[in-house]
């Protein structure tokens, strides 16, 4: 597999490829091999791009926990599904594919705009499995197994001692549904990846974000 740094022009390959993509579904399920901790489901949002900028505009959230059901009855609550159809789909169809893959029946939610930079420093999450789509702005960055220095990560520095190759950093497509391996994921030996929110602040950028965390 080749892998390319979010520009696009410098490509690199690795012995260690933690990392998965591809335009269907079913390559969220790669997420359970033992080398992999990233599996990116690459897709086309651009029929949502009207109900996203409402959205935006309105600075939506959304906070739930619970079964896929419940959390799609609460959502009904705060987006009315006849102003934002596609929207509302599109959210079952994610946390259906989800729940399908992580196999849990109890979930828990936010769905927010962002305006503010959240996570500057690469880290990994005390989670086992996390869903994530940025619905519009830069989506998540994350490294490579061979761009990480872990040392310096459990050592708490900062990014320029945890990136080997600033030009190798990874980003998610804005639009595509990721699937990360966490700390506490259960397989011996497997790695959580390691990964930030990218810097939006000083642009005035916004970002939609939708994060889904086994409960």
């Amino acid at each position: 597999m080749i892998l390319f740094d979010r520009k696009g022009d410098i490509p690199t390959s690795s012995n260690e490829v933690n990392a998965v993509s591809g335009s269907s579904p079913d390559v969220l399920e790669e997420i359970f091999s033992k080398t992999v901790n990233v599996a990116i489901y690459e897709r086309e949002i651009s029929f949502l791009s009207e109900e996203i900028e409402v959205l935006v505009d309105l600075k939506f959230e959304f906070k739930a926990s619970g079964d896929k059901d419940s959390i799609c009855q609460k959502l009904l609550g705060v987006m009315d599904s006849n102003r934002f159809p596609n929207m509302a789909k599109d959210f079952d169809l994610l946390l259906s594919y989800f729940a399908e893959v992580s196999g849990v029946e109890s979930f828990r939610v936010l769905w927010t705009t962002v305006n503010t930079n959240l996570c500057r420093r690469f880290h990994t999450d005390r989670n086992d499995l996390r869903m994530l789509c940025t619905y519009k702005g830069p989506g998540t960055l994350w490294l490579t197994e061979d761009n990480v220095n872990r040392e310096a990560l459990r050592e708490m520095k900062g990014n320029e001692s945890i990136v080997i190759d600033e030009r190798r950093v990874q980003q998610v497509p804005t639009g595509a549904a990721v699937i990360l391996k966490g700390a506490v994921y259960p397989l011996e030996g497997t790695k959580a990846v390691v990964h930030r929110s990218p810097t939006i602040e000083e642009s005035g950028e916004s970002r939609l974000l939708l994060r889904i965390d086994t409960n």
